[in-house]
């Protein structure tokens, strides 16, 4: 451990006693001279003792000027925004105060950047790895920063920084573009066949004193799908649970009053209780279905064999397989899926379609995200707009005998997979109904 000095002098201090010392050494050489100097001796004399005590006074004050130099330097760096240099001790006192200080300032800033960088790192992470649309802009409307979804939505996956808001727009919709280059703000829906729910949102803040806009869009559709749904769940549950507190007495009742007349010989007595215990059981099978919509369990992943299970399908109802099957390896609910692909092959077999005319597709998918699209398509008399609108809705059902579950049952499981589905008319006539699964690891 370095030994502590008695005394330390100031940096005032230290500046005196240069002075005092450099002066006291200029006037002894002055005196010398004046003594023993005469002529032209004299003013060579003097001129030398002045340049002396200039030596001496820049010899004494040499560190101090080190010192000042390694202080200005740091202090550049700062500025650079460069804190990685430090300054050792001298020995120099209030000097050595002052390298500690700035060592101790480069070494909180240095941390200090580093937090800020790990957090923007985080931040910039969220940011693209959200589902929700931002970009950025400057006063004059160019993009200045962009995420992946923004990217994705608006560019087919391309930069999109640099580039005016009016230079993308071109290339989309009209009224999207419209929305985008407009000053509104709330709901607005895109699409016909597909029509998807969009909220926009604006604000205007001041970023490196400039100010900038930001426009950010929320894809709601599977959010309103998703409440929708759990409506129509509790409303389901609700009437099961009424139902059955009525069905199971009746039941009973049917039960004991079969007892009680088993000595009565009326046909018409036997004809009765069948008939309330046919109706009582049908309602029995009604209810459980709709229960088992509302009480679907979540998928159970597993790899999927498309071979085993395309032969499976075609055990209930015949299809035609357009292209090949995927090699990519998927993990879906292999159960739920087959009730999804029996549901719509009955459905195309049911829409007037000729039987060679009901055709089933598989291919993989990699932009924008990996995943499979199931296609069925038929060639039947298709669905009229208000159907296309209301088909994926529980109860809606235009068969006489239909439950109005088996598209909302569809859609529940495919969206339990975080995939989704839309019906489309096909051209001339005929319906393609499209399902569109993420692949992920069981």
């Amino acid at each position: 451990m370095r030994k502590q000095p008695l005394f330390r002098l100031s940096i005032v201090q230290k500046m005196m006693l240069i002075s005092l010392l450099a002066s006291v050494f200029g006037f002894l050489l002055a005196a010398i001279v004046w003594l023993y100097a005469q002529g032209d001796f004299l003013v060579v004399g003097v001129v030398a003792a002045m340049l002396a005590s200039s030596l001496m006074a820049w010899y004494l004050s040499r560190s101090f000027s080190q010192s000042l130099a390694a202080l200005e330097v740091g202090l550049l760096n700062f500025k650079d925004n460069d804190f990685s240099v430090s300054l050792s001790a001298q020995g120099e006192g209030d000097f050595d105060n002052l390298a500690q200080l700035y060592n101790q300032a480069a070494a909180q800033l240095r941390s200090e950047r580093q937090f800020i960088y790990q957090r923007e790192l985080l931040l910039d992470k969220v940011i693209q790895n959200s589902p929700n649309v931002m970009l950025l802009l400057d006063t004059e409307l160019r993009i200045v920063y962009a995420n992946t979804a923004a990217r994705q939505l608006l560019h087919q996956g391309q930069l999109v920084e640099g580039l005016s808001l009016k230079q993308l727009c071109a290339s989309l919709a009209p009224n999207f573009a419209e929305f985008l280059l407009g000053d509104k703000e709330g709901l607005f829906s895109l699409g016909e066949a597909e029509p998807e729910t969009w909220h926009i949102s604006r604000g205007r803040f001041s970023l490196n004193n400039q100010e900038h806009n930001l426009i950010l869009l929320k894809q709601l559709t599977r959010e309103l799908n998703r409440q929708e749904v759990a409506v129509w769940k509790k409303v389901i549950r609700i009437i099961s649970h009424e139902l059955n507190n009525s069905v199971a007495p009746i039941a009973s009742m049917v039960n004991s009053g079969r007892l009680l007349t088993q000595g009565i010989d009326k046909p018409q007595l036997k004809l009765i209780f069948d008939t309330i215990e046919n109706r009582t059981s049908h309602l029995s099978e009604f209810i459980c279905h709709y229960a088992h919509f509302a009480k679907l369990p979540l998928p159970q992943r597993r790899l999927v064999d498309w071979h085993s299970l395309t032969a499976q399908l075609g055990q209930h109802y015949g299809f035609s397989l357009k292209g090949d099957l995927p090699q990519t390896p998927s993990y879906l609910d292999t159960m739920q899926l087959e009730q999804v692909l029996i549901n719509l092959l009955k459905n195309a077999h049911e829409s007037g379609s000729a039987f060679d005319a009901v055709t089933l597709s598989i291919t993989d998918m990699a932009l924008p995200q990996s995943g499979v699209t199931v296609c069925v398509e038929d060639a039947g008399s298709g669905m009229s707009s208000e159907v296309l609108e209301q088909a994926l809705l529980p109860f809606y059902s235009t068969k006489q005998s239909g439950t109005g579950l088996g598209l909302p049952l569809c859609r529940e499981i495919v969206e339990a997979h975080g995939g989704r589905i839309s019906l489309q008319n096909r051209q001339p006539q005929g319906l393609k109904v499209s399902l569109w699964l993420p692949n992920e690891d069981a």
